[in-house]
């Protein structure tokens, strides 16, 4: 590890949508008004983690106009650091629809990302000095994926950490219309994995991306390939576990009165996993907090309603 003291907890990279939720289910045409949100795999987890209390920077690119304008009132409203998020005239922010089930599934959705400011991130938006000030790198699979030059910012921000001894998490957060194939995606994801300490898939995504059908298969793969610790998440079941520190084990699902939006609980998952374990909690126990808060974020309509505070979680015993 690093003798150099940290100026904050948790570095993101990563793009904020605008999230455009449906007022009534059925498909998203149909629908007469929208509720507006925020939605990124990287900003849901920044949310989660400065609720709960740690310091937390997001570096992203935003366009000026009303969205963006939205999107970076409510990230400082968080107690974020928005220092490293650059606003642009010239350039418009992502935003996304997603319609409303009644039944658990997972929503649709339709993106409107492409070309957006965040899109146009690349190595040279990352402040070397800022990065290195952190204690912990988050990283997913969503910002690698909008353009060649973020997955090149992507890919530096990872070697950066792993050089100043940080610890990086990977969460490979599927998304296939944003790759140009899905070898191109499978290899890319693994390769970016291979960089980090702790790795987060959930079990559809290990199969795809290692081939292995059981949570043991898919753990092995990654802690072949030097992950400390891999978590493969089992939705209502739980999580198992394989690290360096605990060995394996499982952890069991929290039960759910009514799931009502997927969507975000992955990322929920990842801010309970990584508050726990910055914060020197036993693996165990940091798997079992994700596993709440996951439980939680389902549990409501948008991407961080369901994320608890810190006076939340200590309420839980968490």
């Amino acid at each position: 590890m690093s003798d150099v003291p940290a100026a904050f907890d948790v570095a993101l990279f990563g793009e904020a949508m605008l999230l455009l939720v449906a007022d009534r289910p059925g498909p998203i045409e149909d629908a007469t008004s929208f509720h507006k949100r925020t939605a990124g795999a990287e900003t849901n987890v920044a949310i989660g983690l400065a609720r709960l209390g740690l310091k937390v920077g997001w570096a992203s690119r935003l366009g000026t106009d009303s969205m963006g304008r939205a999107l970076l009132a409510t990230m400082r409203a968080e107690g974020i650091d928005c220092s490293h998020v650059i606003c642009d005239a010239g350039q418009r922010t992502g935003f996304q629809f997603k319609g409303r089930v009644l039944d658990g599934s997972d929503p649709p959705v339709e993106y409107h990302r492409k070309g957006s400011a965040a899109s146009h991130m690349g190595p040279a938006d990352i402040d070397e000095a800022w990065l290195r000030s952190a204690r912990h790198l988050h990283a997913t699979g969503v910002f690698a994926a909008i353009s060649a030059t973020s997955l090149q910012a992507a890919i530096r921000t990872m070697d950066l950490m792993r050089g100043a001894g940080r610890t990086i998490s990977f969460d490979p957060n599927l998304r296939p219309t944003l790759w140009s194939s899905p070898d191109v995606m499978r290899d890319t994801l693994n390769d970016l994995a291979a960089r980090a300490d702790w790795v987060l898939p959930g079990m559809e995504e290990g199969l795809f991306l290692t081939g292995h059908s059981t949570p043991e298969g898919v753990a092995r793969f990654y802690r072949e390939r030097g992950a400390r610790l891999v978590v493969v998440k089992l939705g209502a079941e739980g999580a198992y576990f394989d690290s360096d520190s605990a060995g394996t084990g499982r952890i069991e699902g929290f039960p759910v009165a009514e799931v009502i939006d997927t969507v975000g609980a992955g990322d929920g998952f990842a801010a309970g996993l990584v508050s726990a374990l910055l914060e020197g909690r036993s693996v165990p126990d940091a798997v079992r907090r994700g596993a709440w808060i996951g439980a939680r974020a389902v549990q409501v309509l948008g991407d961080t309603e369901g994320l608890p505070t810190r006076a939340q979680l200590e309420e839980a015993g968490l």
